[in-house]
């Protein structure tokens, strides 16, 4: 079954491994595959992972995009943990990730990602979408394109709609 939504609502396996921080004492054990990897760990191992195209990074809700804003487009894919679903943060790290450091790869939403959310999360940025495991992913599709219009300029539409009509 497919794991991952892309914003144009096709479906797709999650080639990808969420790797977690390694505990103190214990060494970098990466996956067969590509792999994210926490940006502080990505960090501390930046010069052995240099020119991989298999090495992502994840943000968790307290991490700040500044930590790599100088090496963000050698990224194929930068993905934003959302630890509950009351937790905003992820949006601001999606825009200031596309807006304030111009990021073109690939943005994920991952965590505690529930449907009524996607829309949302396709404004601030986000391009692929992993949702919480009892969620329906065959029900993405509508959720993500829930409105025909929205009133805000944001990442996906960069004029609000009274401009857009005087044009």
């Amino acid at each position: 079954m497919p794991d991952v939504i892309r914003k144009d609502g096709i479906h797709n396996d999650d080639l990808w491994t969420l790797v977690s921080a390694p505990v103190e004492g214990d060494s970098l054990q990466l996956p067969d595959g590509p792999a994210l990897l926490p940006v502080t760990v990505w960090n501390e191992n930046q010069d052995a992972l240099a020119g991989r195209n298999d090495i992502g990074v994840w943000f968790d809700s307290h991490d700040e995009p500044e930590t790599v804003a100088g090496d963000l487009n050698q990224l194929p894919l930068i993905a934003v943990n959302f630890p509950k679903f009351t937790d905003g943060r992820g949006y601001s790290i999606a825009r200031l990730l596309r807006e304030r450091h111009g990021y073109t790869g690939e943005l994920r939403a991952v965590g505690d990602v529930l449907l009524d959310q996607l829309f949302y999360m396709k404004r601030c940025g986000f391009d692929s979408y992993v949702l919480r495991a009892d969620k329906d992913i065959n029900k993405a599709d509508g959720c993500l394109n829930v409105f025909s219009n929205a009133y805000q300029a944001a990442v996906d539409v960069k004029e609000p709609l009274f401009r857009r009509r005087t044009a």
